[in-house]
């Protein structure tokens, strides 16, 4: 028997009982979308992760002070003391200190609320400096960052995002008006272009007023003290030279001999990235497992409608043998079956996880990459599972001898 006629054959046999055939079919199909669908979430959300943290700025490391302690003992968690200053940020501009900090961007932020005449919006207030756009990766749609000046004399001039402005005054072209503050007047000489979010933080959602106007105006705390430093790497590959940097000038001004008894916290990027991924991939590499498992099914599914095939076809196997077809025949028709229904299973599934895949980000608000090596890879495993689980039958069909497969009932 040539091949083209054990396909047409073994496609007759899965077209004879075709509900059964669909529905195992519908079990690897599952199985497969599952696999491309878990893969792609993974890749997904790693990505998102990856993107959100790149949005803080490009080669940043992010230091915050260490845990307070109240009077009564109560100590705070990390990044509540009030360890770092506007002069920490100041001795990390120091090129011979630090050659590869290429920027450095103090700040501190607390919630208030904007008004403008009878309109008025809660966001977060930031204090910060002239380099902060800089360091932060942020650039303005209209108007201009405060200047050197203005940061030093505390003027009452803000900057706004672009959500922020757009709830004030229902645009987001806000130059030249203004805005209350606790009864005190800023005007607005800048609004910042959009940025997205960064976590569960609307990076478009804020206001940035000078460091001192902030001290003075708003928090009404001391005018050194800042509750993060953003220190920019001259590059990527610098990044590890400037933390190594930045942690020993702070060790040193803080009169701390043992890193592990430092009042601050230093993270990058890469560590953040790196962190968050982990984290997806194992969960990645559990949904993969449970998706496994729906294939596992899948493939059982296959070698039982196969074994059901060669006990209803037994006397057809006993007649094929007694016309001169070879155990070498039988088994591979058997095969080509098997074969068909995880080909078939496996094409159907790869087309509805690429079809979830493009349509479920924006119900579950969270990217989903199609990965080509996860679609082929999983056709080839439909493709496997249809041989692996085809052997045993097609194995047991060639085995068969044609006298007892004629006497069978």
């Amino acid at each position: 028997m040539s091949w083209v006629e054990t396909f047409r054959t073994g496609l007759t046999a899965i077209r004879s009982h075709a509900m059964r055939s669909v529905l195992t079919i519908i079990g690897i199909l599952i199985g497969i979308a599952a696999v491309i669908l878990t893969v792609g979430l993974g890749l997904g959300t790693q990505k998102d992760v990856s993107e959100s943290i790149s949005s803080l700025g490009s080669n940043l490391l992010i230091i915050t002070p260490g845990s307070s302690t109240s009077a009564e003992g109560i100590r705070g968690g990390f990044g509540s003391g009030t360890s770092l200053t506007l002069d920490d940020a100041v001795a990390l501009q120091s090129a011979i200190a630090a050659p590869d900090i290429a920027g450095v961007a103090p700040e501190s932020s607390t919630s208030a609320s904007l008004e403008n005449g009878d309109t008025n919006w809660t966001t977060t207030v930031t204090g910060a400096t002239q380099s902060w756009p800089q360091v932060r990766s942020r650039s303005l749609v209209q108007g201009e960052f405060f200047s050197e000046a203005e940061a030093e004399a505390g003027a009452s001039v803000i900057v706004l995002g672009t959500e922020t402005a757009t709830e004030l005054f229902g645009s987001p072209y806000a130059v030249g008006r203004s805005v209350t503050i606790d009864a005190i007047s800023y005007d607005v000489i800048g609004v910042l272009a959009e940025q997205g979010a960064s976590g569960s933080t609307n990076l478009d959602d804020l206001a940035v007023v000078p460091m001192a106007t902030y001290a003075a105006q708003i928090s009404g705390s001391t005018a050194t003290t800042v509750q993060t430093i953003y220190v920019q790497a001259a590059s990527q590959t610098d990044l590890s030279a400037a933390y190594q940097e930045a942690e020993t000038l702070l060790l040193n001004l803080h009169g701390v001999s043992d890193p592990d008894n430092a009042d601050f916290t230093i993270s990058s990027q890469d560590a953040l990235v790196s962190t968050a991924t982990s984290v997806y991939r194992a969960l990645t590499v559990l949904l993969v497992g449970i998706a496994a498992i729906a294939l596992l099914v899948g493939g059982i599914g296959v070698m039982n409608i196969m074994l059901v095939s060669v006990t209803e076809r037994t006397r057809e196997i006993g007649l094929r043998k007694a016309l001169g077809a070879t155990p070498r025949v039988i088994r591979r028709q058997f095969l080509v079956e098997a074969t068909t229904l995880g080909l078939v299973g496996g094409i159907g599934g790869a087309g509805l996880g690429i079809v979830l895949a493009l349509a479920l980000p924006t119900a579950i608000g969270s990217s989903i990459v199609v990965s080509l090596p996860a679609v082929f890879g999983a056709l080839a495993v439909a493709v496997g599972i249809g041989v692996v689980f085809g052997v045993y039958p097609a194995t047991r069909a060639a085995r068969l001898a044609p006298i007892d497969a004629l006497r069978a009932e």
